[in-house]
């Protein structure tokens, strides 16, 4: 089975009933890239890449797309057998740009479980479930309007909310984290999501005038370093998001003891290979982590469902899909959906999801015979 040709997609992901909002930006669509790899034996395996803005992490659409051409080109003709020899072959193209190469990586994976007639869990070392976690992620918002979302997710079967705060002042963050308390209570595990638009000033009070409320405090701060700072001087638990640039970034967190836990994104750590990496790393430490990626459609949506099934449970802190923001799905037939808070893990063999045929047009870019 070697590589016949590579297409590239790019499809627009409008944000249902108005703006996506939180400490970093302000977002009303979204522009992911799609990569579609043919074999010579008639397999054809997907892959995406989906980076919310420019500015939530240093990742964009165009970037993706550049990346995707300066790789492709040299993987015509490959076998599609060792993932490991394709990613060398990848670094060998381009230095770095991992949430582009992700999107290379799941369609070797969807390639290869077609191939063997399993899914993509199976390849990353078995699933433990048919049914993972999902999470909400309650926008930055008014506090009396974000408790009654949370509430309803709650009632829709929910067992974690992440609440974004951020970027607005203090007082106002501290009553939506208390309001929301108030509003579900004990019903769901609460991750309080700062998005790294806090000082560590702020996130010392704000950790003071919520101390009673347990929840996870998921990058209040934009850097490492700052979060260090935070080790021993806040009551709640840390974790790390977007710091978590690659897998040197989450060994050194481990190491440090800087992170009790973690918001993992497939596409920013390179892909589920690298995923299953850090994965195992945080099993070594029992350390709890999220299966994420900051958007997409159902490619990557399934992409982290796969991944999150692996997961020892008590250590599952969810998958986030946008199911519950972007209209319809790439597959209708088999589209992952979340169901009372909870995601079935696709059954077929590779990804489980395909693309209807011509929903995207015609591809931005060929490579190929």
């Amino acid at each position: 089975m070697r590589i016949d040709r590579i297409n590239v997609y790019s499809a627009q992901l409008p944000v249902k009933n108005g703006v996506y909002r939180m400490a970093s930006a302000d977002v009303e669509a979204l522009d992911s890239t799609l990569v579609e790899i043919v074999t010579d034996d008639g397999f054809a395996g997907w892959g995406e890449t989906c980076p919310i803005g420019p500015v939530y992490q240093p990742h964009h659409a165009l970037g993706a797309r550049a990346a995707i051409a300066e790789i492709a080109p040299g993987l015509i003709g490959s076998e599609i057998a060792s993932i490991r020899l394709l990613a060398r072959q990848m670094n060998e193209r381009l230095n770095g740009h991992g949430y582009a190469k992700a999107a290379f990586d799941m369609a070797f994976l969807d390639l290869l479980g077609q191939k063997l007639g399993v899914p993509v869990s199976t390849l990353l070392g078995g699933a433990l479930t048919d049914r993972v976690p999902a999470y909400y992620s309650l926008i930055v918002g008014p506090p009396d309007e974000t408790a009654k979302v949370a509430a309803d997710k709650v009632k829709a079967g929910y067992p974690r909310l992440q609440v974004k705060i951020g970027g607005r002042d203090l007082e106002e963050d501290v009553a939506v984290v208390h309001k929301v308390w108030e509003a579900v209570g004990y019903k769901a595990r609460l991750a309080v999501d700062g998005n790294r638009g806090m000082t560590v000033a702020a996130a010392m009070h704000l950790d003071r005038l919520c101390q009673a409320i347990p929840f996870v405090f998921e990058q209040p701060c934009n850097t490492m370093d700052e979060i260090a700072t935070l080790k021993g001087r806040v009551t709640h638990p840390v974790y790390l998001d977007e710091s978590t640039e690659d897998q040197n970034a989450v060994l050194r967190a481990i190491s440090l003891g800087i992170a009790d836990g973690f918001g993992f994104k497939v596409t920013r750590l390179g892909g589920l290979t690298k995923m299953t990496t850090v994965r195992d790393l945080c099993a070594i430490r029992s350390l709890p982590h999220s299966c994420d990626d900051a958007w997409g459609g159902d490619i990557i949506a399934a992409a982290c469902v796969h991944l999150a099934a692996t997961v020892e449970p008590r250590r599952m802190e969810g998958a986030w899909i946008a199911q519950e923001y972007i209209k319809g799905h790439f597959d209708q037939k088999h589209p992952v959906v979340i169901k009372q808070g909870h995601i079935a893990v696709p059954q077929r063999s590779g990804l489980g999801v395909k693309p209807e045929p011509g929903m995207f047009g015609k591809p931005g870019a060929m490579y190929g015979p």
